[in-house]
């Protein structure tokens, strides 16, 4: 096991071990290192890349929040602390899930109006814990009440700022965010909706989102986010679901110069699901203008504008003292992989999980200024608002796409308002990368501490680009990986920690994560590839899914015994470096042998002509499963048949003449959900000719062409 010690801290006792790896040409340093013994059919993700491309200082070492947890409790270094966080134990025994859990809320100053009587209570075992029983709080008290207290410092604080794709800026401080929250929650209570009831918010990224969401959390309603880039089927489904009676709307947005309407896309889902009576409508757009020339579609008997819904509402409201186990929200998986599961979270789960994520794996600072591309209708936008707002600490929000009117819209945005943590999905970032560096010129990026990314496997190229031309080369790029499901991250690495291409750190502090083989037998000691699991519950874990348990219990917990499957592929290097290799369910089997999609992507991508790849497998008379590769190239490269070959080539030299795509087609656009993943269900049946199924998780469902055309 290697352990890197900065010179400076040799007489500390902060050892910082590496985390994750991925192929690095940076630096030979840890050439050295033996490489382990690959099974048949497997790739080896760590040859060649034993370099440690990012190194922390000591002085930044010393800063972090998650140094001054460690000191606090005599913790010598990161074995010990994952040690300590994630493993059993009970409160009393300083060690272990519950003692963490136990010990984060004091730590972190959460506040719950009634203490709760233990940790948790599992009886029923991993699958149905109950966490911080007989305990009551409220996210709202936690996020924007307590702030905006009349002797808070942090009352006039901006909480939230937005930019529009227009240019427009908001600043939004804790004090006005109290008194909009607060009208929401009079609004919804005139309306007749309480504890246990679910509102829709179908809106534009607007700072009003935050009001709703905090709205909805005072009065113990449960919040169901749908992402505004949804169609109507999409939609119409989670409010048939959900059940919701009052849905929040807008009357659109701007997405690349242009008004994209939402109203009536809201009402044809309405129509089409039911359950909605009231509609309250934010005019984004000037639609309510008299003078406007922009009409929409209009039920007076149903449908409200926001200021007259909301504005006109007391702002005063007393905030409900909720059970830590009440519901908060209703978040939708992207259904990539079927018809969408409503995850349920609670109130104590959100709570704790984004803000040890964002305090501890984003080193969440007073002064910092927190930006993560998202929409409120993806996990990460309430993860987000809630990690964020914790602290009293300012979010930033953008509404439109990331190259308008130019490439450089992200970098002007962070120069300007001086942001200090990014977070992105790889996809984007190849995107960005494909129009040329020269859009970052004159753009000061200094003011960044932190660059983040989930969704999806990075290729090495990108990452590099990302941490050099992004970071400066000094920034660490906090790669994390987990889900919908757990409102939070699985895998995380520590800021304190050094870094190779593509890290995701080991398991995040209080998360009990292991991976085994297919008999449940825990491999990851001994650098195999396996299923990526949890072998205990979190307070983040869904409490279920929406349509009941047996559907819950399929999904996550009856692949092992006592085990979650989070579904996903995973490996741990020598130097317990932690690796994901894409889904599980996505496996190829060509010939007997087994290869992941993302793995024959990651070599297709290292060819300087290649931006971004996906493989997707399909029918092959010979090997029961072939690959089929669509390739979008960089700016100036041209397909070609020669290309083509290279390509071929290049897979085969990697894995194996097996794994050579049998074809390798060139495209403009692949399909993606708005969080960056690549669907590839959708691309291998069209491939195929056959009914690509749900596609209401596409965020460019224009791509769909560019596949056809290709085939």
């Amino acid at each position: 096991m290697i352990r890197i010690v900065p010179h400076m801290l040799l007489e500390s006792r902060y050892s910082i071990r590496c985390s994750v790896g991925s192929q690095s040409d940076v630096s030979d340093t840890l050439s050295w290192i033996p490489s382990h013994t690959l099974t048949e059919g497997m790739t080896d993700p760590a040859a060649g890349t034993t370099a440690v491309v990012h190194e922390p200082s000591s002085e930044f070492i010393e800063s972090t929040n998650v140094a001054a947890f460690m000191r606090q409790h005599d913790i010598g270094d990161y074995d010990e602390l994952i040690e300590r966080t994630t493993t059993e134990g009970s409160g009393k025994d300083e060690r272990g899930v519950e003692w963490f859990w136990d010990e984060l809320v004091d730590y972190l100053g959460l506040e719950f109006y009634e203490p709760y009587e233990t940790v948790r209570e599992n009886s029923d075992g991993p699958q149905f814990t109950d966490w911080y029983p007989g305990g009551e709080l409220n996210i709202a008290h936690n996020v924007v009440d307590r702030h905006a207290a009349l002797d808070n410092e942090r009352r006039n604080n901006v909480a939230t700022i937005w930019e529009g794709e227009d240019g427009e800026v908001r600043e939004i401080t804790y004090h006005e965010l109290h008194r909009q929250s607060n009208q929401v929650a009079n609004a919804l209570e005139q309306r007749g909706i309480g504890t246990g009831d679910t509102v829709g918010l179908y809106m534009p990224m607007v700072p009003e989102v935050v009001s709703i969401l905090y709205g909805c959390f005072k009065i113990g309603a449960i919040a169901v986010p749908i992402f505004s880039g949804f169609g109507v089927e999409a939609t119409a489904t989670r409010i048939a679901d959900s059940e919701c009676s009052v849905l929040f709307t807008g009357d659109g947005f701007l997405r690349r110069g242009s008004a994209v309407s939402l109203k009536e896309a809201a009402d044809e889902a309405i129509e089409q699901a039911g359950y909605v009576e009231q509609t309250i409508v934010f005019d984004r757009l000037g639609s309510s203008d008299p003078g406007s020339d922009r009409t929409i579609p209009w039920a007076d008997d149903r449908d409200e504008w926001w200021h007259d819904a909301i504005a006109s509402q007391d702002d005063d409201y007393e905030t409900n003292s909720l059970d830590s186990s009440q519901e908060s929200m209703l978040l939708y998986s992207s259904g990539t992989t079927g018809k969408p599961k409503g995850i349920v979270h609670t109130h104590a789960g959100a709570l704790t999980q984004a803000a040890k994520e964002l305090h501890f794996g984003f080193d969440l600072q007073p002064s910092d200024r927190f930006f993560w591309v998202s929409d409120i209708g993806w996990m990460m936008g309430p993860w987000t608002m809630i990690g964020v707002h914790t602290f009293g600490g300012t979010m930033f929000m953008y509404e439109g796409a990331p190259d308008h009117p130019e490439p450089d819209r992200f970098w002007e945005m962070i120069d300007r308002h001086k942001l200090t943590q990014f977070g992105i999905s790889p996809t984007a970032i190849r995107a960005l990368r494909k129009h040329g560096n020269e859009w970052l010129d004159g753009h000061d990026l200094s003011s960044l501490r932190l660059l983040g990314s989930t969704g999806e496997p990075w290729d090495e190229e990108s990452w590099h680009w990302f941490y050099e031309h992004v970071g400066g080369g000094d920034t660490p790029i906090i790669n994390i990986s987990g889900g919908t499901e757990i409102m939070g991250c699985f895998l995380m690495p520590m800021p304190t920690q050094p870094l190779k291409p593509g890290t995701l750190g080991g398991p995040g502090l209080g998360m009990a994560i292991d991976i085994v083989d297919e008999a449940g037998v825990s491999v990851a000691d001994n650098h195999e590839r396996g299923y990526l699991v949890a072998r205990d519950s979190c307070p983040s874990m869904t409490k279920s899914l929406w349509s009941g348990d047996d559907r819950y219990l399929e999904e996550y917990w009856s692949t092992f015994e006592d085990l979650w499957d989070h579904g996903d592929w995973a490996q741990q290097d020598e130097d317990g470096c932690w690796f994901l290799h894409g889904r599980a369910d996505d496996t190829l089997n060509i010939a007997g042998r087994k290869v992941g999609p993302a793995e024959i992507e990651d070599a297709l991508i290292d060819h300087s002509a290649v931006n971004q790849a996906v493989a997707v497998g399909v029918p092959d008379d010979t090997t029961g499963t072939a690959v089929v590769s669509y390739v979008i190239l960089e700016r100036g490269e041209t397909p070609s048949d020669d290309l083509r070959g290279d390509l071929r080539e290049l897979v085969g030299v990697e894995h194996g003449k097996p794994f050579r795509p049998r074809e390798v087609l060139f495209v403009d656009d692949l399909p993606k959900t708005q969080s960056g993943k690549i669907i590839r269900r959708v691309i291998s049946s069209l491939y195929q000719g056959d009914e690509p199924g749900d596609l209401s998780s596409l965020e460019n469902p224009e791509a769909l062409e560019s596949i056809k055309t290709a085939r």
